[in-house]
């Protein structure tokens, strides 16, 4: 059986996306996923850095037709995009130690991730704001305020940074970074179909 590896930052629209569109290709093929957070800001700084170089030009044809694309996309998807927002970029950090206080529960992890999810890029919420992490891990009856607490340890910032450089070692550049069987890797919600060849592929 195949095994999928899903690096994921919360920030980014098109790993909401792909985050989505994975759920049909698991159920269908039977294979394991196991939900990674990470801190894509991290893996920018150190072997992406024109991804901000991009940013700054938001008028030219090649953002225009990002957007488009974006919009297309999340209307294929069946997903609300309104993005992006006062918030944008959102710094991420909180979020995804969040995230990383529940990777030991999968389950858990990928029902705050869909919430997550939903609040930043439906709802235009503050992903950076701990009051709204708070009410988001309660709205899908966790205990928010003992997540956030744990969400400050020492062990669990080192296991976001941990994740931020295992992405960076094995060759990822971005969010979503997706492995299939350990070494199989692709990037992004376009890449799905040939994400579900792969575990197809695999005796």
């Amino acid at each position: 059986m195949a095994k999928v590896e899903f690096f994921f930052d919360l920030s980014s629209p098109w790993t909401y996306m792909a985050f989505h569109n994975i759920q049909p290709i698991l159920a269908e093929t039977g294979a394991d996923v196991v939900w990674r957070p990470f801190l894509v800001g991290g893996v920018f700084n150190a072997v992406n850095k024109a991804v901000y170089a991009a940013r700054e030009d938001s008028t030219g044809p090649k953002a225009r037709h990002y957007a488009k694309s974006l919009k297309d996309w999340a209307a294929w998807s069946g997903l609300p995009m309104n993005f992006p927002s006062e918030w944008h970029p959102v710094r991420s950090v909180h979020a995804m130690r969040l995230c990383c206080a529940l990777e030991d529960d999968q389950a858990a992890l990928a029902r705050f991730a869909e919430a997550a999810f939903a609040a930043y890029f439906g709802e235009q919420r503050n992903l950076d704001d701990p009051d709204i992490l708070r009410d988001i891990a309660d709205s899908i009856g966790m205990d928010g305020a003992v997540l956030l607490e744990q969400s400050q340890t020492d062990p669990v910032k080192l296991k976001l940074r941990a994740n931020t450089d295992e992405v960076i070692a094995r060759g990822g550049f971005g969010s979503p970074s997706i492995f299939v069987n350990g070494e199989d890797m692709y990037f992004g919600n376009d890449q799905l179909p040939l994400v579900k060849k792969a575990i197809e592929s695999v005796d």
